[in-house]
C-alpha cells in the first residue's frame, strides 16, 4: 500500500531564517578578517528588536549591530508597515569572549589535532530521488521558496508579496519508496492588504497556481514534472489573510529550523543546529562532510540511499564512532565493513574537515536560506566592509561538501 510523506521549508524573510542569517553574517565578518576566529552566535527577533548573544574569540572587531541592519535590509524589512526595519530596529550586543575551558580542547599546538568542539552525533544523509540527491518533497519546497522570494523581488507578476513565507510538500510513495505523486502543496505567504480578505485570498490562490507553481515545476526533469498532476490538493492562505507577519507575528531564534536545513525529516538529525558557529564546532563541519560522503557514495552506485553518522567527545579529535547505514545497496558489501572503508577514505578529525572542505572561509550566509544540502557548488566574490578593519574582497568557494569529487575513488575502492 502506498504511503505519504511530508516536508517543509520557511522563506529567508521568516523571523527563524533572519535569525540564522544574522548569525551566520557576522561569522562571515569574523572569519573574513580573521580565519582562526572561534565564533557561536546567537540572535533572537522580535517586534523592532534584534538580541545578539553568544560567544566570540577573535583579534578582529565588527559593528555588529551595522551587519544585523544591513541583512534584514537585504532580505526586505524595508519598510515602517512591517512593523520591524533593518534602519529602525533596536539592535542589542551581549556577545562575550569564548570560555577558556572549551577553548584549551580546541585549540592545540599541532593544528592537525584540533579537538572537537563539542560532543555530539551528527548525520549526512543522500537519497538518488533527485539530481541533486535530496528528498524530493524538501527540494520542492525549498524551490517554491527561492521561486516566490524571487517575483517578490522582481516585483511584475506578483506586486503584493512581503517577505515572510511558508511551503509545505505531501509525497505519495509506492510500497518500494519510489515518488507516486504531489498529493498536497500548502503555501502561505505573507502579503500587504490590497483589497477586501476574500478578494485578497482569491488572489492569492489563483496567482500561486497560475504564476508559481509553474515556474517550479519548470525548474525540474520531466519525470518530477510529471508528478504535479490535477488531483494535487493545495492549502494555500489557509487561515484566510497573512498580513502580519516576520518578527512582529512571531519572534525568531537562531537553530530552529534544523529540519528545513537539513532533510526534511529524512535520514536523521543529531539535534545541533547550525548557523552561527565557526567550523570548530562539529554539530557544522561534521554533519557537512557526513553530506559529503553519502552524496558521493550514492552518485557512484553504492547504494539508492545512504545515511552517515558520525561522533565525536569534546577536545578529542578522533570521532568516537562512523556508521554507514544503506538502502538498495548494489554491492556485495556489509555496512559494517563499507563504514571501515569510508573511514579510511575520509579523514574525519576536525582539521582535516575544515582543510578538506574549505570550510575556514566567511561561506556561511549563503547558507543560511533554503538549506545547507543540496546546494550547487560555485566560487564567489564576496565584499566586507567594516569602520574597523576597511573593506576586503574574498574569492571563496560556497557548498564545496555537495562536490562530487570522491565518486571516482569510492568507485575505484568499491569495484563499480
Amino acid at each position: 500500500m502506498s504511503y505519504l510523506f511530508t516536508s517543509e521549508s520557511v522563506s529567508e524573510g521568516h523571523p527563524d531564517k533572519i535569525a540564522d542569517q544574522i548569525s551566520d553574517a557576522l561569522l562571515d565578518y569574523f572569519l573574513a578578517y580573521d580565519k582562526d576566529a572561534k565564533v557561536a552566535c546567537e540572535t533572537l527577533v522580535t517586534t523592532g528588536q534584534v538580541v545578539l548573544a553568544g560567544e566570540v574569540k577573535s583579534n578582529t572587531y565588527l559593528d555588529v549591530q551595522q551587519v544585523a541592519r544591513d541583512v534584514i535590509n537585504n532580505i526586505g524589512y524595508t519598510k515602517s508597515e512591517y512593523r520591524f526595519s533593518g534602519d529602525s530596529c533596536g539592535v542589542i550586543s551581549t556577545i562575550h569572549e569564548q570560555s577558556q575551558d572549551i577553548n584549551q580542547g580546541v585549540d592545540k599546538a599541532d593544528k592537525e589535532k584540533q579537538g572537537a568542539g563539542d560532543q555530539g552525533m551528527m548525520f549526512g544523509y543522500a537519497t538518488n530521488e533527485t539530481e541533486n540527491y535530496m528528498p524530493l518533497a524538501l527540494d520542492i519546497s525549498h524551490k517554491i521558496l527561492k521561486e516566490l522570494a524571487a517575483l517578490r523581488r522582481e516585483n511584475k507578476e506578483i506586486t503584493y508579496l512581503r517577505p515572510d513565507a511558508k511551503a509545505q510538500i505531501t509525497i505519495e510513495y509506492s510500497d518500494d519508496n519510489v515518488p507516486q505523486r504531489i498529493d498536497t502543496i500548502v503555501v502561505s505567504t505573507q502579503h500587504d492588504e490590497f483589497d477586501a480578505d476574500d478578494k485578497m485570498l482569491e488572489k492569492i490562490k489563483q496567482d500561486i497556481k497560475t504564476i508559481l507553481i509553474p515556474r517550479v515545476k519548470a525548474l525540474f526533469s520531466e519525470d518530477i514534472q510529471a508528478l504535479f498532476d490535477d488531483d494535487i490538493t493545495y492549502h494555500i492562505n489557509p487561515t484566510g489573510k497573512f498580513v502580519i507577519g516576520g518578527p512582529h507575528g512571531d519572534a525568531g531564534l537562531t537553530g530552529r529550523k534544523i529540519i528545513v536545513d537539513t532533510y526534511g525529516g529524512k535520514g536523521a538529525h543529531g539535534g545541533g543546529a547550525f548557523s552561527g558557529k565557526d567550523p570548530s564546532k562539529v554539530d557544522r563541519s561534521a554533519a557537512y562532510a557526513a553530506r559529503h560522503i553519502a552524496k558521493n557514495m550514492v552518485a557512484a552506485g553504492i547504494a539508492d540511499e545512504v545515511l552517515v553518522q558520525v561522533s565525536y567527545a569534546i577536545g578529542v579529535d578522533q570521532p568516537t564512532s562512523i556508521l554507514v547505514n544503506t538502502q538498495n545497496k548494489h554491492i556485495d558489501v556489509s555496512d559494517g565493513e563499507i563504514a571501515k572503508t569510508i573511514k579510511d577514505i575520509f579523514d574525519m578529525r576536525p582539521a582535516a574537515i575544515e582543510n578538506r572542505l574549505k570550510l575556514r572561509n566567511p561561506i556561511y550566509l549563503e547558507t543560511a536560506s533554503y538549506g545547507h544540502m543540496g546546494r550547487t557548488p560555485q566560487i564567489v566574490t564576496k565584499h566586507f566592509d567594516t569602520n574597523y578593519s576597511g573593506k576586503k574582497s574574498i574569492e571563496v568557494e560556497l557548498f564545496t561538501w555537495e562536490k562530487l569529487d570522491y565518486v571516482d575513488k569510492l568507485k575505484d575502492v568499491f569495484g563499480i
